[in-house]
């Protein structure tokens, strides 16, 4: 029991860590100069965060349960603890089932968040960010930038103050680059309409150049208004594959392999329409592998625990030391090692005939392997 209560406090102690890293590494650098420059509030800050804890916890709980049990194991051993236990006649698998138990746990906890809980909270913290997005006009039209992020739109303003604009400059594009209307105007307002996606532009005062062939025309206006639709908005609220649920995930099979399915029999058709069909089949086929991936990468992620485990403590009593840094070293390298596996993985998500899918398993069985020849043979030892 004392070895599990130290291991706990370690593992709530690199967990922590890893969290902060993960964080400032994700969502801080995308989160921290809207804050600084006062543009969202730090209740909605926290909120944003505290959305993305969940799904960094996805790879902070295995990353901690590995450096947790290096540190502790390679201390135990380290300062003679292991012989003392070993000479009073109690073996290392005994020893170490409580951590296992516990990791065992974690692998329930890590399945929870993996499938169910950090999907969820991702789209939400998505969402959420897009909604921001779309309600801060500094940063649809920031000041004395040419913005070329709204399909047929170029726009500059010299300044905006809470969407109230002052030297507006707005190209109208035609095919994406040639130019076929100018507006200018010294003033204006900006509103955005979040449910309809809208970005809403009032000019006042607006001088109008417009291009046809080889002559211009020139007018103005008192108040122009101009409905710009926000498509990249829009995009950031749709749940990708990877931000779905297992059971969105499973939803979303069943309904592709329906409306993929033949409707005609094979022996219906002639020996050139069948190969035709087969071949339609095969490159539709490939539509299902990305969620197939997926399914099979959240459920093998949330065994990562017990696999860390089970090779962290024969490796940590094999290292035999006590510093801090040489177990983090080595969990850095052993997690690298792991997700170098789901990295190749998902990059042949779309590749059916390489079962990407059975790929993301290999890891958990050559951790667990592994580990499971290390510590039978360091009990014997």
């Amino acid at each position: 029991m004392y070895l599990t209560r130290e291991v706990l406090a370690s593992l709530l102690m690199t967990v922590l860590v890893f969290t902060f890293v993960l964080l400032l590494a994700n969502a801080l650098k995308e989160i921290l100069p809207f804050l600084v420059s006062g543009q969202v509030s730090f209740p909605v800050v926290t909120q944003a965060i505290g959305l993305l804890v969940p799904w960094v916890w996805v790879f902070a709980l295995p990353m901690g349960m590995l450096t947790a049990t290096l540190l502790i194991f390679g201390r135990f051993s380290a300062d003679q603890e292991l012989t003392a236990v070993r000479a009073s006649g109690i073996s290392l698998v005994a020893l170490s089932a409580p951590v296992l138990m516990l990791s065992l746990v974690l692998c329930g906890v890590s399945a929870a968040i993996n499938m169910e809980v950090g999907p969820r909270c991702r789209v939400a913290y998505t969402r959420l960010w897009g909604r921001i997005r779309a309600e801060l006009s500094s940063v649809l039209l920031p000041e004395r930038q040419y913005i070329k992020d709204f399909p047929g739109y170029i726009f500059y303003v010299d300044r905006n103050r809470g969407g109230n604009l002052e030297n507006v400059l707005i190209f109208t594009l035609e095919n994406g680059t040639n130019e076929t209307q100018t507006v200018r105007a010294p003033r204006g307002t900006m509103a955005v309409d979040a449910a309809r996606h809208e970005l809403t532009l009032k000019l006042f005062n607006a001088k109008l150049i417009t291009l046809n062939g080889d002559r211009e025309f020139v007018g103005a206006s008192e108040v122009l208004t101009l409905q710009v639709p926000l498509e990249s908005q829009k995009k950031t609220v749709e749940a990708k594959i990877d931000d779905m649920t297992f059971p969105q995930l499973s939803a979303e099979l069943r309904d592709l392999e329906q409306r993929l399915r033949l409707p005609v029999s094979l022996k219906q058709l002639t020996r050139e329409e069948a190969r035709a069909r087969n071949k339609e089949w095969e490159r539709r086929r490939q539509d299902l592998a990305p969620i197939i991936f997926q399914m099979h990468r959240q459920v093998a992620f949330s065994f990562a625990c017990f696999g860390f485990t089970l090779l962290g403590i024969p490796l940590g009593i094999r290292v035999h030391r006590r510093e801090t840094n040489v177990g983090i070293a080595i969990a850095l390298v052993l997690v690298a090692v792991y997700y170098s596996f789901i990295l190749v993985g998902q990059a042949l998500d779309s590749r059916p005939e390489y079962f990407p899918h059975l790929l993301v398993w290999a890891p958990n069985f050559l951790f667990q392997g592994l580990g499971a020849v290390m510590l039978w043979k360091a009990n014997r030892g």
